[in-house]
C-alpha cells in the first residue's frame, strides 16, 4: 500500500438502507452484531421530528407540531419514544412571555453512529460520526493506487480498530456502512499511472459484497462525488440552499445535484457525471472537464519538476512547495470550470454552483475565485443569474457523505418540510 495507516481520534432522500443484509447473522458474526432499535428505520414522523430538530438544533414540541401539522399529543408521543431510544435529549426550560415554559429538545450525539468508507485513487479514508454529524474516529491511508485486496485489507483493520475503540455500547448503536467510490474505478489507466492488471482487477471485484461478508451493518454505496454533494447538502453551506449544482475535484473532477432539497442521484445514480462535460481546450477544439479541471494534472505537473507527488495525498497537506506548479494549474482548472458551470446553470435553474475539492482551504479559496473571474468572461445570455460558492468541507467531504448515508437513511425524513417558513 506504500505507507502505514494513519490513525487520528430519481430523486432519492441520501439512499436507502438495503433490506435484509446479514439478517441471519448472530451478534458474534463479523465485526459486531446487529443493534438494536437505534438502527433501524424509524417511522416517517419520527424521521420528521428528528430532522427538524437537526435542522433548528434545537426544538419545542410546541415547534415541532406547528412546522409538521401534527397534533400537540401525537408529536408529545414521538419525542417521548426519541427520548426514551437516547436519540435526544431535553434541554433546560425556557420561560416564555406566555403560557408555561417550554423545553427545548436536541439531538443525542451518542443516539447513533455511522461509518463512511471513502475510495480513491490516491488514499483511502473512514470515518465514524455521531448523530449529531460530528467526527469521532478516522483512519487515512495514503497508497498509489492500490490492489482489491489492499484495499480490502485497509478496509478489515480500519473498521476492526473503529470497532474496539467504539466499545460495546456504541457499536449497538452503529446504523450503517456507507462507501463513496468512483464509478468505473478501472478506467483511465494512463492518467493514474496504475498497472494494467491491477486495474483489470478493480473491474471484478465488487467492493460491497466483500464489505457485507465483513460486518452486519446495512451497507450502502454512492457515487464518491454524489457522496461529497451529500456532505454539502448536510453539513456544509449547501444546508442554506433548496437547489444546488455541485462541483467536487478530486484526482477526476465530479459532481452532485441536489433539487427540492434532496440528493439527486438519478435511476442508475450516476446523475450530476459533470466531470464528462465537454469544455473548450487550449489551441482550439474541446476536452471532458476532467482533463482540465482534475488534480492528477497537478500531481503530474510535480513529477515533471522533481517533486514528490504524494504531498497531496496526506491530510494535512502543506502544498506552498508546489507554488510554482499550482497557479498554472489553477488557470487552466478555472478555466474549465467556468465552462462547465455555465452549462450547468443552462439546464439546471438553481441559485448556486459550489466547488470543493480534495486540497488545501486556501489552494481551494484561489480556484474559486480564478473560475469567478473566467465566468465574467462568459457570455451568460439567457441564463438565470446565479452564485459561484465555495464548497466548505474540502478533502473529508467524501468520508463525510459517506458516513451520512446510512445515518439519514434510517434517521432523517426529506428535506422538503426544512424549507416551509422560508421565503
Amino acid at each position: 500500500m506504500g505507507s502505514e495507516t494513519e490513525t487520528e481520534a430519481g430523486t432519492l432522500p441520501l439512499g436507502t438502507p438495503d433490506e435484509g443484509l446479514g439478517s441471519d447473522a448472530t451478534p458474534e458474526a463479523g465485526l459486531s452484531g446487529r443493534g438494536t432499535t437505534q438502527t433501524g428505520v424509524r417511522l416517517y414522523h419520527e424521521r420528521l421530528a428528528l430532522s427538524l430538530i437537526r435542522t433548528h438544533g434545537s426544538i419545542s414540541k410546541a415547534e415541532i407540531a406547528r412546522l409538521t401539522g401534527l397534533s400537540a399529543q401525537t408529536v408529545s408521543v414521538i419525542v417521548r419514544g426519541l427520548e426514551r431510544d437516547n436519540l435526544v435529549i431535553k434541554g433546560a426550560s425556557v420561560k416564555g412571555r406566555v403560557g408555561q415554559p417550554s423545553q427545548p429538545y436536541s439531538l443525542n450525539p451518542d443516539g447513533a453512529f455511522s461509518i463512511g468508507l471513502k475510495v480513491g485513487r490516491r488514499s483511502g479514508d473512514l470515518v465514524v460520526i455521531d448523530l449529531a454529524g460530528k467526527t469521532r474516529d478516522e483512519v487515512h491511508m495514503p497508497y498509489h493506487f492500490p490492489t482489491p485486496e489492499q484495499f480490502l485489507g485497509f478496509a478489515e483493520a480500519g473498521l476492526k480498530g473503529i470497532s474496539r475503540r467504539l466499545g460495546p455500547l456504541f457499536l449497538r448503536r452503529v446504523a450503517g456502512l456507507g462507501i463513496a467510490a468512483p464509478f468505473d474505478l478501472w478506467k483511465w489507466q494512463e492518467e493514474t499511472g496504475a498497472p494494467q492488471n491491477v486495474m483489470e482487477a478493480w473491474k471484478d471485484f465488487n467492493l460491497t459484497s466483500e464489505l457485507m461478508a465483513l460486518c452486519d451493518w446495512p451497507v450502502i454505496a454512492c457515487n464518491d462525488a454524489t457522496a461529497a454533494c451529500a456532505a454539502e447538502l448536510l453539513f456544509g453551506t449547501g444546508r442554506q440552499y433548496r437547489d444546488f449544482a455541485y462541483l467536487y475535484v478530486g484526482y477526476f473532477a465530479g459532481g452532485g445535484l441536489v433539487l427540492n432539497g434532496q440528493l439527486h442521484q438519478g435511476p442508475t445514480g450516476n446523475a450530476a457525471a459533470f466531470g464528462s462535460l465537454p469544455v473548450p481546450k487550449a489551441g482550439g477544439g474541446s476536452e471532458q472537464l476532467i482533463h482540465s479541471a482534475s488534480l492528477y494534472l497537478l500531481e503530474r505537473a510535480l513529477a515533471q519538476a522533481g517533486l514528490e507527488p504524494a504531498l497531496m495525498w496526506q491530510r494535512t497537506a502543506d502544498w506552498s512547495a508546489a507554488e510554482a506548479q499550482i497557479g498554472p494549474w489553477i488557470a487552466r482548472a478555472a478555466a474549465g470550470l467556468a465552462s462547465a458551470v455555465a452549462s450547468i446553470a443552462s439546464v439546471v435553474d438553481c441559485p448556486a454552483v459550489f466547488i470543493d475539492g480534495a486540497m488545501p482551504p486556501g489552494v481551494r479559496r484561489r480556484l474559486v475565485e480564478a473560475t469567478r473571474r473566467q465566468a465574467l468572461r462568459l457570455n451568460m445570455d439567457g441564463i438565470t443569474p446565479f452564485a459561484i460558492e465555495e464548497g466548505s468541507i474540502g478533502v473529508d467531504a467524501r468520508a463525510l457523505g459517506a458516513a451520512s448515508l446510512p445515518l439519514f437513511a434510517n434517521f432523517m425524513a426529506d428535506r422538503d418540510v426544512l424549507f416551509k417558513d422560508a421565503g
